[in-house]
Order: C-alpha cells, then sequence, then structure tokens
C-alpha cells in the first residue's frame, strides 16, 4: 500500500465555499445531535450512580472500554474507509455501492463473532474486578451490532445523510440506555444486571435505526455474493485505518483499563464519571467527522489540496471554540457537576480539569487525521502508535510513582488523566506539522481571540464560585459562563467565514480557479 492517495490531474477543482456550506450544514445537525446526546446520557450516569454505586459503575466501565475498543477493531475502519472505496471504486453505480456496503458488513461480522467468542472463552479480560451480576456476560454480544452501526452510519454519510447519526447516537442511544436503567433497577429479577442490559438495549436499538434508514436509502444488494479473496485484500488495506481508529479511540480508553488494572473499582467509578461528563466536549469533534470524510475524498480524487488546508483551519477553529466554551463551563464549577454522581464523586474534581484540558488540545490532532488517514496513512498510523506508547508509559510511570510515595487512588487518577494530557498535546502538534508539510498550506486552528474570551468567563465563574450555592453554579453559573464566552468569542474571534456555521441558509462564494497538485 502507497503511503498517499493518487489524483487525477484532469478534474476541475471543487468549489471551496459549497465544502464549506456542506460542511456547516452537517456539523450544525451533528452538534444539535451532540447536545441530545448530552442531554440523553445525564440520567444513565445520575441513575447509575445514585442507585447502582460507584463500585458497581467502575466494573461496568471497564467492561465497556473492552467493548468498545474490540468493536472498533471489527469495524475494519470504514468509519472513513467507506467514504474512499464508495468514491473511488463505484463511480455512480448505486447497486455497486450497496454491495461494497456489505462487503464491509460481512468482514465485520466475523470479526466480531472472533471477538465475541474469545471473550466468552476469557472473560476475565473484560471483567478483571468480577461481575455486578450473572447477566453482565450478555454485554458481550453489543460488539456486533456496534460495529455493524459504525459501517451504516459511514454509508448515510457518504450520502450526506448526517441525520440518521443524529437519530441514532444522539437521541435513541443515550435516551433508551437511561429509560432501560431506571425500568430495569426496579425489576426484581433483572435489577442487578440493569447496567448491561440496558448498554445492550440501547446498543442495538441504535443498530435498528440505522439499518432502517440504510435500507430506505441504498435497498437491498443486487447480485452479491460473498467475495472471500477480495474481503482478505480490503482488509488488509483496511490495517492503517483500523489503527488510527482504534489508537484515536484508545487513547481516551486506556487511562480507564489501566487504572481499572491498579486501582479499586471506586476509584475506576469516580475517573469514569469524569470522563463521561468530559465525553460532552469531546463529542463536538465527533460532530464533524461523519461530513469530513466524504467531502476531503471528494477534494483528494481532484487535487485540491489547498481547499483541504482551508477546511481544516476551518473545521479546526470552529470545533476549538466550542470545546474551550464548554470546558470552562464545566471545569470552573467542577466540584459542584461531580456532586451530582454523589458526595464519593467529588474527589475526581482535579482528574475532571485536566481531562477537559487534553480534549481541547486534542482538538488539532483529531482534525488533522481526518485527512492523515487517507494522504498518509502509514506515517499517521506511526505517530499514532508512538502516541498510544507514550500516554501508556506515562501512565503506568505515574500509577507506580503514586504507589512509591504511598499515595492514594486519587492520585492515580489524575496521573492517569495527566498523562493523557500530554499524549494528546503531543499528537497534536506532531500530526498538525506533517499535514502542513503535505499540504504545503497553514493548518492551524489556534487564534489568541480563544483567550480574550475566556478571561471574562473565568472571571464570571470565579465569582459564582466563590460567593454562590452548588445548585446556583449549576443552574445559573455554568450557562452564563458559557453565554459569556460565546458572546467575547462571537464578537472578537468569529469572522464571516466562520458564522457560516450558524446560517441555515448559505451562499457558496466559489474560490479563484487555482493549479492544483499533490503533495
Amino acid at each position: 500500500m502507497t503511503d498517499t492517495v493518487s489524483s487525477p490531474g484532469h478534474a476541475e477543482p471543487a468549489k471551496g465555499g459549497d465544502d464549506m456550506a456542506t460542511l456547516a450544514k452537517g456539523g450544525r445537525t451533528n452538534t444539535i445531535g451532540f447536545l441530545l446526546r448530552a442531554l440523553g446520557g445525564i440520567p444513565f450516569l445520575f441513575i447509575g450512580y445514585r442507585l447502582y454505586g460507584v463500585d458497581e459503575m467502575g466494573r461496568f466501565a471497564v467492561a465497556f472500554v473492552v467493548i468498545e475498543i474490540l468493536a472498533l477493531i471489527c469495524a475494519l475502519g470504514e468509519k472513513r474507509g467507506l467514504a474512499q472505496r464508495l468514491t473511488l471504486g463505484a463511480e455512480e453505480d448505486d447497486g455497486t455501492r450497496v454491495n461494497l456496503v456489505f462487503d464491509g458488513m460481512l468482514a465485520s461480522l466475523i470479526f466480531s463473532l472472533i471477538a465475541c467468542a474469545t471473550l466468552v472463552a476469557f472473560p476475565v479480560i473484560i471483567f478483571p474486578s468480577g461481575t455486578n451480576s450473572d447477566l453482565d456476560m450478555w454485554m458481550i454480544a453489543a460488539i456486533p451490532a456496534f460495529a455493524l452501526t459504525e459501517i451504516l452510519l459511514a454509508a448515510q454519510a457518504y450520502r450526506y445523510d448526517i441525520a440518521t447519526t443524529v437519530r441514532a447516537r444522539a437521541l435513541v442511544e443515550p435516551w433508551v440506555k437511561s429509560l432501560a436503567l431506571g425500568v430495569l433497577f426496579f425489576i426484581p429479577m433483572l435489577s442487578a444486571g440493569g447496567l448491561a442490559l440496558a448498554f445492550l438495549a440501547a446498543i442495538y436499538a441504535a443498530f435498528f435505526t440505522a439499518l432502517y434508514a440504510f435500507l430506505r436509502t441504498y435497498g437491498l444488494p443486487s447480485g452479491w455474493r460473498p467475495r472471500p479473496r477480495y474481503l482478505s485484500k480490503m482488509t488488509a488495506r483496511a490495517l492503517p485505518l483500523i489503527g488510527a481508529d482504534v489508537i484515536e479511540r484508545g487513547t481516551r480508553l486506556l487511562d480507564v483499563f489501566l487504572i481499572g488494572q491498579s486501582a479499586s473499582a471506586a476509584t475506576v467509578g469516580i475517573y469514569f464519571f469524569a470522563k463521561e461528563i468530559v465525553s460532552i466536549p469531546q463529542k463536538l469533534k465527533q460532530s464533524f467527522e461523519p461530513i469530513l470524510s466524504p467531502v476531503i475524498t471528494k477534494n483528494l480524487k481532484i487535487g485540491n489540496m489547498e481547499a483541504i488546508a482551508a477546511q481544516v483551519r476551518q473545521v479546526g477553529f470552529w470545533i476549538i471554540a466550542l470545546q474551550v466554551g464548554i470546558a470552562l463551563m464545566l471545569a470552573i464549577p467542577g466540584e459542584a457537576v461531580m456532586g451530582l454522581g454523589g458526595p464519593a464523586i467529588v474527589g475526581g474534581t482535579g482528574a475532571l480539569a485536566i481531562l477537559l484540558a487534553a480534549e481541547v488540545v486534542a482538538s488539532m490532532a483529531v482534525v488533522s487525521e481526518s485527512v492523515l488517514v487517507y494522504i498518509a496513512r502509514k506515517r499517521n498510523l506511526a505517530i499514532s502508535v508512538g502516541i498510544i506508547l507514550l500516554q501508556g508509559a506515562l501512565t503506568i510511570g505515574l500509577i507506580i510513582l503514586a504507589d512509591h510515595l504511598g499515595l492514594g487512588d486519587g492520585f492515580k487518577a489524575a496521573g492517569a488523566a495527566t498523562a493523557l494530557f500530554i499524549a494528546l498535546g503531543t499528537s497534536s502538534l506532531i500530526k498538525a506539522l506533517v499535514l502542513k508539510t503535505l499540504l504545503k498550506a497553514p493548518v492551524s486552528n489556534w487564534r489568541w481571540a480563544l483567550v480574550y474570551a475566556s478571561a471574562p468567563a473565568v472571571v464570571v465563574g470565579f465569582l459564582f464560585t466563590e460567593f454562590t450555592p452548588e445548585w446556583v453554579e449549576l443552574a445559573i453559573g455554568a450557562p452564563t459562563i458559557l453565554a459569556v464566552y460565546l458572546w467575547v468569542i462571537w464578537k472578537r474571534g468569529f469572522g464571516e467565514e466562520d458564522k457560516v456555521l450558524f446560517r441555515k441558509k448559505v451562499v457558496p462564494i466559489p474560490e479563484p480557479e487555482q493549479t492544483h497538485s499533490k503533495p
């Protein structure tokens, strides 16, 4: 496999304004979905920690981490690779396209069944601290549905259907999980396994939502049959994408897994609560991933590298601008936010602040990788492997140091968060530099307006945390912090090209024709 993607030189350049309008529309739709998903996930945390307990949530967290990592492996990189296969391999033939999607689904299902069998044979991998009930083993059955949903949603994103991703991931999955958990707790025969069963129900509900939309869009395959040789080649070509997907997500899950091997279930539960809160700004990056892939592959096909660099800068700024505001809103009243899970959770406030900062510095790495997986797959994978090894080494080292100094499990959690911050910051720096070199254009998402907007928000947050009770911090203080930040960033940081994200009607402005060359 070559390290770059060739591009025909005879095609006309894409209209940059059209692409920005597409990115803005898709990102706007998925950002609304991200807000709905955040709202749907909060009841699950509240019910889980208040009714089941910190230890039970800790054991669930480790199992969840293993399942998600295995499911991403079984998805075979199709979250981003499918867009390229459909763009380069099918031209305008919808019948061929649906067959290509089914090829990916079959390969994914085979790998998923192997993963399920492995966990059934060696349950200690997924439950190192034991289970909450005998029903917990059913969590393993979520792997094939999780992996297939990734492929189905990628197929829909190729047709610019982001609404299905919002429905499946932002509405159906979190709300089914929260509602099912609340109901199962009051059913005596199922109560002990409520966490596992609610999770399983949510994953399959999202799968059937995506499947229904896919069948309406593409229909059933015609003349499709399994092609073992093609599936083997497809899987081999997908290895760099699999590695990139797993490592990108693995950096967010490795810390939970390592803490689970060295600290109590209660500590894992506290850290997992902080991680779930942090997933709110983290989802902002994912809001643009489904629509970025088809836009980038289109521009790669015609060799429009300048347009890609502009898209990276634009989307990168949109993401970091929103992430900083949400991070401030959650970190400044951090004790009150953690207190939602109960008094025992407040000890994780320090880890929460570090994790929120880590997500902010990670934004550049994620946007850069969305291009590198196509134009420098092997190089991107090598960087990603180095980053996760760095994170693992730092995490283990800081955990050992905490043990050596006789510090408590809380310091282990803070050490894991610090390791993640360093690793993600390093990843952003390296991947942005590599992408800048390949595209021969700047890609940075940093603007000083982020500092100008943060300063008054911090002052407002300080006043609320010092002079008001916790319920006021959460109900009034947190929204006020975000509102002040957004007002300043809108006035000082957003130009006309940035404000397109918030407009429903966009009139694209074509870019001047240029000669585009490969990196």
